[in-house]
């Protein structure tokens, strides 16, 4: 958006600094615990504090900051075992939208999930984590959206928003990435096959290996 035509009040302003501010949490870009001062995030994205307090209440909703008492707000620090409840929870949901998306798959969009199977081949063959998780975050974007199942969907946005920093730190653990292409190769496989409980069974024992590497 052009500088000159940058809303600094209201409820545009308010979604403004919303998206921005998610975006620079999920992409890594402020550290779990980091504070969030109020007077610099309005003059970083061109609003009133107001705005920005605003925007941080809806990220408190949705699990990415917390407010801590006389002390203002920082980015929300997901534990293990926070990061293993959800993965619990996203473990049932997912299973659900992959049995949807094998019913429902067309051919385009089988041939989406391929190329991104053959893209996670290469990135895991080259060494490159960080462009694996990323296709990683893609493959289950793409099942969920394939499934129709936007209730699940939006839940799942939701939670998986809050695992960003486990979900790069596995992709850097040594050896993790490989098994993880196999499981997601495995869930590819399903959906092409048009086989919905194999579809929800590769997703639910992908990500009780994901609990497990969690716990190690």
């Amino acid at each position: 958006m052009p500088e000159q035509a940058r809303p600094s009040t209201g409820e545009q302003a308010k979604r403004l600094a919303l998206g921005q501010l998610r975006q620079a949490i999920l992409r890594g870009e402020m550290a779990p615990a980091q504070r969030l001062v109020e007077n610099e995030l309005a003059e970083q994205f061109g609003v009133t504090r107001a705005s920005i307090r605003a925007a941080l209440i809806d990220l408190e909703a949705q699990g990415l900051v917390e407010r801590i008492r006389n002390r203002g707000s920082r980015v929300r620090v997901v534990t293990v075992e926070e990061a293993v409840a959800i993965t619990e929870c996203r473990l049932v949901l997912e299973g659900l939208c992959a049995a949807k998306a094998a019913a429902a798959v067309d051919d385009a969009q089988l041939a989406e999930l391929k190329e991104l199977g053959t893209a996670m081949r290469k990135a895991v063959a080259g060494g490159d984590p960080l462009t694996y998780s990323e296709l990683n975050h893609e493959l289950h974007t793409r099942i969920r959206e394939f499934s129709g199942q936007r209730t699940a969907v939006e839940l799942l946005e939701r939670l998986n928003a809050q695992l960003v920093r486990h979900r790069f730190q596995l992709a850097l653990r040594p050896g993790r990435p490989q098994q993880s292409l196999k499981e997601h190769l495995a869930m590819i496989e399903a959906i092409e096959a048009r086989d919905p409980r194999a579809a929800e069974e590769a997703v639910r024992a992908h990500l009780t290996s994901v609990i497990e590497a969690l716990r190690d």
